[in-house]
């Protein structure tokens, strides 16, 4: 992970931010050049712009603190919220390019590999106790992604930290951009009707029922960004947290069989989700580099504008 910044007055940038104003810059102007096809356009611009500068300015606080929990808490509250922002706002710009959804082109593809739909074939082996550790799978998904930043940051220090921020942002905002490319409206939007088995369990499964009422929207399905993020979280605890990596393992798992088995994904999102973590991993190296000669060029430019004043 590179530690080069770039300084703009009195904040200071890191690869991350110039990854996340750039998505926000990014979605902006899609909702911009297609303000025909997105509802609320101007809303949507004047949302991201708004969330821009709370992300601008949470970070401008953490860089004035010495080294401790609230620098650490207010940079990682920046982020997420900002991966959390993003994901929602994709939510009117998924109809753009296509103008409909592509789920019967899935069920095609799925069908011509499995010979069945999997999220009905699964039907079969619905029970409350399987049911729960599949919810239990999927929500732990959140709680395990501010663990292991916290982990990361405790026993491996801010930079190391910077690297997952930046791998688990890529791969947020590459299934951002899937959503609009691909179109996928999900199994319970598209055939809920279908299923004839109720998914039943405990307390994890209440969890995971409130997160599909209150947190999901129609779409957001491929890439799975439960997927991808879980992947890098693993590959970061690989990294980072060897020890957790084999922790993790039944967990990730069990959460790659939850998102198709709870009806939230098709089994080709789910794919596509852990090839967009492996993708990530592949490009932040060349991203980084990129960052880091722009950070460079911009160094000797104030450097030369010292000298030439002085």
């Amino acid at each position: 992970m590179t530690d080069k910044t770039i300084t703009l007055g009195r904040l200071q940038f890191r690869a991350t931010d110039g990854l996340i104003l750039s998505a926000f810059a990014f979605f902006t102007l899609l909702a911009i050049l297609y303000h025909s096809r997105v509802e609320g356009w101007w809303i949507l611009a004047l949302k991201n712009v708004g969330m821009a500068f709370l992300y601008i300015t949470l970070n401008g606080f953490s860089g004035r603190l010495e080294e401790g929990f609230w620098k650490f808490f207010l940079r990682m509250a920046a982020v997420m919220i900002a991966y959390a922002y993003l994901f929602e706002a994709v939510d009117k710009l998924q109809l753009i390019l296509h103008g409909r959804w592509f789920d019967e082109t899935v069920l095609r593809m799925e069908h011509s590999v499995f010979g069945v739909q999997p999220t009905l074939w699964l039907e079969r082996f619905i029970s409350k106790p399987l049911t729960e550790w599949m919810m239990f799978a999927y929500v732990m998904y959140l709680p395990l992604c501010l663990t292991i930043c916290t982990l990361i940051h405790r026993l491996r220090g801010p930079l190391a930290l910077e690297d997952y921020f930046f791998m688990l942002g890529l791969s947020n905002i590459l299934c951002d951009l899937g959503f609009i490319l691909f179109p996928v409206a999900g199994p319970i939007p598209h055939m809920g009707s279908k299923y004839t088995v109720p998914l039943q369990g405990y307390v994890w499964t209440w969890f995971g029922e409130a997160i599909r009422l209150h947190a999901h929207f129609i779409g957001g399905s491929i890439p799975s960004p439960h997927c991808a993020n879980a992947t890098v979280m693993w590959i970061m605890a690989y990294r980072y947290l060897r020890p957790s990596f084999w922790i993790l393992l039944p967990v990730v798992l069990s959460l790659y069989v939850s998102t198709v088995y709870g009806r939230y994904h098709y089994v080709i999102d789910a794919a596509a989700g852990v090839a967009v973590a492996f993708l990530s991993v592949a490009l932040a190296p060349a991203l980084m580099r990129g960052w880091d000669r722009i950070a460079g060029r911009r160094a000797d430019a104030g450097r030369d504008a010292t000298s030439f004043a002085e």
